[in-house]
């Protein structure tokens, strides 16, 4: 019985990893501009996409594609910035006047994952694509634990980003001027902070955090238009059971989640997997709203 557990636990820490991988850049954009991007979910697809492309119809090498689908996502974090979510920011003479930035920030990202899911229907088809794996299948056996390989090198990966990210906005100098900026953005400024470069490197880090996801999982979860819904559901999830900007939370949480989903769905239904995370965040929002490492606020 011990085996069972241990083999259900590691395999839920894995894919608990992918989807801390997938909030901690909604977790970053929250941190900078206070708003939830809708569209990042999209990013996610769009990682899929391109990976799958370039390796299949270009016949990129998998190790070379793989950035490049990184790229992709970041590229697009940067046009979203630059075109879309600027004028949120640019109008206010400090980031105290906040009126009508909730509801641009929602309508804008809104219209964003209308937009992706819609053009990648006309260029893709309604039709799924597998992307190619890394490694070739094979199951392998660590103890009692039984891990594809696939999922293992995914997972290796997957923790060497996770942790560079962590200790990018941890230890280096930009990383510190993106939790002043998250801390007090017209703060920030006031020291001299250049807050449209930060929130540029923030959302170019979170697209192609969202696309790096996307890309390793699309041997597993196929590309299609509407691939980033439950991957952006499950995000939203974590950062809540997390704690809104959280990063740590954003880790924490993707764990559990991913622990969660592994034991319920082997002890009470498989078939309902992916309701589990709705039930956390209900019980969340109701119990403790503020998440994990959040603290409560209010404003006055």
């Amino acid at each position: 019985m011990f085996d069972i557990y241990l083999d259900l636990l590691v395999n839920g820490l894995i894919i608990g990893t992918f989807y801390a991988l997938m909030a901690l850049g909604l977790s970053l954009i929250f941190g900078i501009l206070k708003i939830i991007n809708f569209a990042h979910g999209e990013f996610y697809m769009v990682g899929a996409y391109a990976y799958t492309f370039l390796a299949v119809s270009l016949g990129v090498p998998l190790l070379v594609a793989l950035p490049l689908a990184v790229l992709v996502g970041a590229l697009l974090g940067y046009a979203t910035e630059r075109l879309l979510m600027r004028p949120l920011y640019a109008s206010y003479s400090s980031w105290t006047d906040e009126r009508g930035k909730h509801e641009y920030g929602i309508i804008v990202t809104f219209g964003l994952s209308i937009l992706l899911i819609n053009f990648a229907d006309k260029i893709f088809g309604p039709y799924s694509f597998f992307g190619p794996s890394l490694v070739p299948a094979s199951r392998l056996y660590i103890g009692p634990v039984a891990i594809s390989s696939e999922r293992l090198l995914s997972f290796g990966i997957a923790v060497v980003v996770l942790t560079s990210v962590i200790l990018f906005v941890r230890l280096s100098f930009w990383g510190k001027v993106i939790q002043s900026v998250a801390q007090n953005r017209f703060g920030a400024e006031l020291c001299g902070a250049d807050t449209i470069r930060v929130t540029q490197i923030v959302l170019m880090v979170s697209g192609g955090l969202a696309a790096f996801t996307g890309a390793l999982l699309s041997p597993v979860v196929l590309a299609e238009p509407l691939v980033g819904l439950f991957p952006a559901i499950k995000s939203f999830v974590v950062i809540v059971l997390g704690g809104m900007g959280s990063i740590a939370g954003a880790v924490v949480g993707g764990l559990i989640l991913g622990v969660v989903e592994m034991f319920g769905a082997v002890y009470i239904a498989p078939d309902y997997r992916d309701s589990f995370g709705l039930i956390i965040l209900v019980l969340v929002l109701l119990l403790r709203p503020q998440g994990l490492f959040g603290e409560r606020s209010r404003e006055v």
